[in-house]
Order: structure tokens, then sequence, then C-alpha cells
């Protein structure tokens, strides 16, 4: 009888644990109550990159008379740029239920629970179904933190899913949180045309990334007009009939027609019946997992948001694999486990900002000895060609070996340049391997083998 392995939520690492563990010979059930494919996947990532997408377009149309072109600005048509992003999210949902269909995977419409370690239970339209297992994988995703001090109405006072696409385009929005996702809706609705402020509670912008990395972006923030409220924690939140007010604790404020709050997310982890199943919890979050993704109970797994690890699809993905490969036993023989260390994450401003392994300021902070070169983009010709000579490449390296321990790429595309970098750091790469390879002429890519040498 094949191994019975049931997966309560279909987001990146349910979809991906399926598959992969469907392909190996089990048998496989997933349970998902909203979309396949995940809802912060859906929800979130794709229609957040989707109207980035729109903007940098308008902003690329805006700057194009340097580039010799003369035209009349466009305008925007909220309900088309909707219909654009559902557009792309059903045909990725239809993708994913294909290809778990193809797998031979059921797919169960509901929302599962544990009634103990080996029975998972599906609330469906037609009922309950109960499904016995010999392994379980719960990622379930996680929803916007929202703190005491806000009341979201979902019109006036926004969470990060009301505003794909927002009813109506802010004329003023006030951001709170300037940590990835906070910086994104930034650049996402200033390139719309909307004046925005952002609550920075640090000096800098992206609080833990390189300083340097986060001036950059800071100077581009300027350079669109964003007020940067540094230092300062809102404390509230007044809404009237036509905007808001956000009080910050060291007695600003500043009014807007709108506010967006982008400070965090809870795991989904309430009702799942993991206290029934034996799993211990600390709160809202599994007290303990190891390398190979396991709760406290052996066969119980977590991926995702749901895992408190790197809060990526990527990241759930690559978990949802390798959390199929242990239940297949494939861990049997020679199994890597995954280096969050080594995880490549990149953000969607403009510039885009990417990077992966050591980062320079936490090398000097552990008094380790690294090499750092950095070569700007100016230096090379396809920059100057799509006239934008922003930015830089870093790499951190060690200075005996040449390893390639980390980098940051802050440019135009540095969000698949990383990549790169991203296979050299897993794979032990020198930076003499990265400097002897032909690259394309002329690319932004030459900036690697630059920064190699």
């Amino acid at each position: 009888m094949p191994l019975r392995f049931v997966i309560i939520g279909g987001g990146p690492a349910g979809t991906q644990a399926a598959t992969t563990a469907a392909r190996l010979g089990a048998q496989v059930t997933l349970v998902e109550r909203d979309l396949v494919g995940g809802a912060a996947h859906l929800w979130d990532c794709v229609p957040s990159k989707a109207m980035i997408a729109t903007g940098d377009a308008l902003d690329q149309i805006e700057e194009s008379a340097s580039m010799g072109l003369v035209s009349a600005m466009p305008t925007l048509d909220t309900e088309l740029l909707r219909n654009r992003i559902n557009g792309i999210t059903e045909r990725l949902e239809r993708q994913a239920t294909e290809l778990l269909v193809s797998q031979g995977v059921e797919i169960v419409r509901g929302t599962g629970r544990l009634v103990d370690d080996h029975h998972v239970v599906a609330d469906t339209a037609d009922g309950e179904r109960t499904f016995e297992a010999d392994a379980v994988m719960v990622s379930t995703g996680s929803r916007p933190r929202l703190p005491e001090w806000a009341k979201v109405d979902g019109e006036r006072v926004l969470t990060t899913r009301d505003a794909y696409t927002p009813p109506v385009l802010p004329q003023h929005l006030v951001v709170v949180g300037s940590g990835v996702t906070g910086v994104e809706f930034v650049h996402l609705f200033t390139s719309l045309g909307s004046t925005v402020t952002l609550v920075v509670s640090r000096n800098q912008v992206l609080p833990g990334k390189d300083p340097e990395v986060a001036a950059v972006l800071e100077d581009d923030f300027v350079r669109r007009g964003v007020q940067l409220l540094k230092g300062a924690r809102a404390s509230g939140i007044d809404v009237s009939d036509d905007g808001v007010v956000v009080r910050c604790d060291d007695g600003r404020s500043v009014s807007a027609s709108h506010a967006l709050l982008a400070i965090g997310s809870i795991p989904n982890t309430e009702s799942l019946g993991l206290d029934a199943a034996g799993v211990e919890m600390d709160g809202a979050w599994i007290r303990s997992v190891d390398h190979h993704m396991r709760t406290n109970v052996p066969h119980i797994y977590v991926a995702g948001d749901v895992s408190g690890k790197l809060p990526l699809s990527s990241v759930a993905t690559m978990q949802g694999r390798k959390i199929a490969e242990h239940v297949m036993g494939l861990h049997k023989v020679g199994h890597r486990h995954l280096d969050y260390e080594k995880a490549a994450s990149a953000i969607f401003t403009d510039p885009e900002i990417a990077d992966v392994g050591l980062a320079e300021a936490d090398a000097f902070a552990e008094g380790r000895k690294v090499r750092v070169t950095k070569v700007p983009f100016a230096s090379t010709a396809k920059a100057l060609i799509n006239g934008d000579p922003r930015g830089f490449v870093k790499i951190i390296s060690d200075p005996y070996t040449g390893v390639v321990l980390g980098g940051s790429i802050v440019g135009r595309h540095a969000a698949e340049l990383i990549s790169v970098l991203a296979v050299a750091v897993t794979n032990g790469l020198t930076v003499s391997d990265i400097a002897e390879s032909i690259f394309v002429h002329p690319s932004l890519a030459e900036a690697l083998t630059d920064a190699a040498e």
C-alpha cells in the first residue's frame, strides 16, 4: 500500500510537496480552502508584482524622452489593471490544479484540521471527510498582522491585501512599515501617481539590510517626493469621512487620504487541531521545527509561513520539495538540507534590490575577514544604453580561498542577476569561476565578472 500523505494548504509549499511526493509514489491528498497555488502567492506576490510592472511601464514612458521618444503620458485604468491581475491569477491557479491532477493528487476543497496525529478532517461543502495519514504537512500561510491601535476598514485604513487593486487610487498614502513589503508599496503607489509618506521606525529604510543598499533606495524615494518620517513609530490612526491622520509616538502626525499597514504577518495556525495532534505551540507559532521541517511529532511537518523560517515563496517551494523527499525516504541516500543562509531574496522597488548569503555588515560585526569588491552599473555599456546607470554589484568572498560568500545587487534586473551569485554561494564557487565565465556583451551581467576580478 502506498504511503498516505495528507497536506493542509495548497500554496507554494503544498503544491510542490504534493507533486513531488506523488511522483515518488505516495498517495497524496491536498486540502485547500481557497486558491490552489496559495492565497499569499496569488493574492499578494503576483498582484503586487503585476501592479509594480504597470507602474514601471509608466515610469519608462515618462523617461522615454531621454531616449529620443516624445509621447503623451497614458492614464491609469484601474478596472483594466484589476482584470489583468485577475487573469494572471486565474491562469496560474488553473495551471497548478492541472499539474496536481496530472500527478494523481486528490484535491479536496475545504478546510482541513487534525483530530489526532494520524487523521485529518476536511470540512467541505458536502460535509466532513476524514483521511488517515502516515505523514501530514501543514502549510496554511499567514495573514497581515493588525495592531491594536489601528482599526482596518478596507477603505481608508488598508492591509496589504486590500491594496490589490484599491477601489480608489489613494491621493496621499501613508505607509506604516519600512521593511520589504512597505518599501515595495511605496514604490508601487508613487509610480502609479500617489503622494506617499513612509513611517520609518529606525534610522534607515529596510532595517537589517546593507546601509549602502538602503541609501540608494532612500535617494530614489526622495527623488520621487516621498516624505520619510524617520525614527517614528505609528501609535494611532484617526479616520474621518475624507481621510486619515496617522499619529506617531514622538508627537508627529501626518494627514492623508489613506493609510496602509505593512507591519508583518501572523501564521494561520488557529483551528487546525495541532494541539490535538500533540504539536507543541507557542501562541500562533510552532515551538520547534528541525532541519527536516518536522515538529516534535516526527511525522507532522510544517512549511511556508507556518514554519517560522524565511517568509519567501521560493523558500516555501523548496521546503515542500525537501519535506516530500524526506517523507519518501530520500534523505537516506544523499539528501541535501535546505540552507536558509544561502537563499536569494529580492525587493521589487526601483531600483530593484537583491542579495544572497553573507552580508558585508554581518561579516564585519562578526569580526570575519572578507574581501569586498564593488562595481557600479554606470561602468557597463548596457546600463548606459538602458538609460539607467543607478546601482552596483557587490561581491563578498573569502580573501584566502576566493569562495563566494555572498553579494548584493542594486539596479535594473537585480532579481534576475542575483541568480548567478546564488548558484556560486550554494555550490562553493570562487570569484575566479565567475571572472573566467564569458558573459554576453553588452549586458548588465558583465558587472558581475568585473566585480569578481
